[in-house]
């Protein structure tokens, strides 16, 4: 599985990584994972898994961490999440 964290303000996109992890984990476990190593990488806390981003994510492959599940305030619009590539 490859998951691709970008982070976005004003509709540019400031900085971004790709997490590859071909573990035999659960798809669950690979993605929080690749939430925990992106954070990691961009010194950020990690988000919390608001409903509406759980049921963005099984809609699309994609989710939006806004400021609503961040505790510390951020400066940008949000932290995206996308699987790029699954096993």
């Amino acid at each position: 599985m490859r998951i691709w964290g970008k982070i976005w303000k004003d509709n540019h996109m400031l900085r971004d990584t790709v997490i590859e992890d071909f573990s035999e984990e659960t798809r669950t476990h690979k993605i929080f994972n690749a939430l925990y190593e992106i954070c990691l990488s961009f010194d950020l806390g990690k988000p919390i898994w608001l409903d509406s981003n759980i049921n963005e994510f099984k809609k699309t492959r994609r989710v939006h961490f806004r400021q609503d599940s961040f505790i510390e305030e951020i400066d940008f619009d949000f932290l995206e999440l996308m699987v790029i590539e699954e096993d």
